[in-house]
């Protein structure tokens, strides 16, 4: 069990490899990406510095300038997104061949103990194809979910192609609150 657990953390490692490789060929060494990103991180430092300048006491002028430089990052941010859209299928696509091969190898082996009992809408993906009841045993699509999700942003940021904390900070994230303080 040790083993297969091992092995699931290497495969996950390397397929996170796979997919940064993917993304510099696809999306990150075009100029047009470059641009962009040159351009959101500028407009995040510069929006930043403003909002720390003025603080709460704004007046209108410089409330509909905030505006607009919020609207400006937001559709820089936008073409960002779709910029990178064109290697998340290219992704996606190699990324299910290998999960469909990886899975037919583990198929019904346990590959690791939880030291919980998964809730009850996450059981039917960490208990996936395994005998018996025993909510604790852990499939191999459940580990690899778990291990991809923390590698690979980790590998993003060694490699530096995660967002700086500036541009993240600005409600670059898909489910970031409005700033409610120019409401």
């Amino acid at each position: 069990m040790w083993g297969d657990s091992l092995l699931i953390v290497f495969i996950s490692i390397c397929t996170a490899f796979l997919g940064e490789g993917l993304t510099w060929v696809l999306v990150y060494r075009t100029e047009k990406y470059q641009k962009l990103k040159v351009e959101v991180e500028r407009q995040s430092k510069k929006l930043e510095k403003r909002k720390e300048a003025h603080g709460d006491s704004l007046d209108k002028q410089h409330k509909k300038k905030i505006e607009r430089e919020e609207e400006r990052l937001k559709n820089n941010n936008r073409d960002l997104s779709l910029v990178k859209m064109k290697s998340m299928f290219a992704i996606g696509f190699a990324f299910t061949a290998l999960l469909s091969m990886f899975n037919s190898i583990f198929d019904g082996r346990v590959v690791a103990k939880l030291p919980f009992y998964p809730i009850s809408w996450i059981q039917g993906l960490s208990h996936r194809n395994l005998p018996g009841d025993n909510y604790t045993d852990c499939s191999f699509i459940f580990l690899y979910i778990l291990c991809t999700m923390s590698i690979r942003q980790n590998i993003q940021k060694l490699l530096g192609f995660a967002p700086s904390r500036a541009a993240s900070k600005q409600g670059g994230a898909l489910f970031a609150a409005p700033p409610a303080q120019f409401k």
